[in-house]
């Protein structure tokens, strides 16, 4: 079993973006800019994205955060996006997710300029990525297939099981690896709470991407001698012997299902490092006007 390192990966990648910046001033040019917009006081966002800001610096960017109290109209919120939209300074910026209740996530998401979309959640994005056209790739499917070209996993004719639907995870990680390019040409399963015999399925995995939001779903009954586990699973579970009194629990049993793998990841530590690069990844794109010009 070989453990694949995403914040190793992550690291390695975050400096080349670093040196590809230090060469964009030399020659003249400016920083990326990345800015972002966060709603309320929520614990795991306010953590998220420090990690971004911290990203940013590390990648040489410049970046700036708009703090909204949880009350904010949803046209306050939409206002101040078209101001970002309208800023030529700022080369892509994120809205934090969840939103309050009150707010219709999706209105906020179609009012971001797809151009400045770094999230990869604009229709036109998810859109452009269905067909295989060049667009912003949503954060953790780009970091799950830089991961998997990074750490010399061969897809091309594998079957690849995905746990999971969601528009963020399931469903674009499913588009990438399916369509003809390496990593990809995967034969694609996709299952979810709706899907019957999801054991036998994943038995017939070469390659499993769990991102169905259980902690410890993926048991070790479920995955057959050899395969690649992905585990995209960050959820808090009650752990008296932490000093927080919490940990992060993975979607897979990660003790009982390591041992018949070829490759697993991390919780922490392996996919969620990939997300914040993958984001950074966007940002860079954006700033050179690589897809959008």
């Amino acid at each position: 079993m070989q453990l694949i390192d995403g914040k190793a990966i992550a690291a390695q990648i975050k400096q080349e973006i670093a040196d590809e910046v230090k060469q964009i001033i030399a020659a003249g040019g400016r920083a990326p800019h990345l800015a972002g917009l966060l709603v309320g006081h929520d614990g795991g966002s306010e953590s998220y994205m420090s990690s971004k800001v911290k990203a940013c610096e590390q990648c040489g960017f410049r970046s700036s955060l708009l703090r909204f109290d949880e009350t904010v109209g949803q046209d306050e919120l939409i206002e101040a996006i078209h101001r970002l939209n309208d800023d030529d300074s700022v080369d892509g910026f994120i809205v934090q997710l969840p939103l309050p209740r009150h707010i219709d996530e999706q209105a906020v998401i179609e009012a971001i300029d797809y151009r400045k979309d770094v999230d990869g959640f604009h229709p036109i994005n998810v859109g452009r990525l269905s067909i295989g056209l060049p667009c912003f790739r949503s954060a953790t499917p780009a970091g799950i297939v830089m991961l998997l070209e990074r750490a010399g996993i061969e897809t091309r004719g594998k079957h690849c099981v995905v746990l999971g639907r969601s528009n963020i995870v399931g469903k674009p990680i499913a588009s990438l690896l399916m369509q003809k390019a390496n990593p990809g040409n995967c034969t694609v399963t996709v299952c979810h709470s709706a899907t019957p015999n999801i054991k036998e399925i994943c038995r017939q995995a070469d390659i499993i991407i769990a991102a169905i939001g259980r902690p410890e779903f993926v048991k070790a009954d479920m995955v057959r001698e050899g395969a690649v586990v992905i585990d995209v699973g960050t959820t808090r579970v009650d752990d008296p012997t932490r000093e927080r009194g919490w940990r992060l629990c993975g979607d897979v049993d990660f003790e009982h299902v390591a041992p018949l793998c070829s490759h697993i990841t991390p919780v922490p530590g392996g996919v969620g490092p990939m997300t914040i690069v993958s984001l950074m990844h966007n940002t860079l794109l954006a700033a050179k006007h690589e897809i959008y010009k």
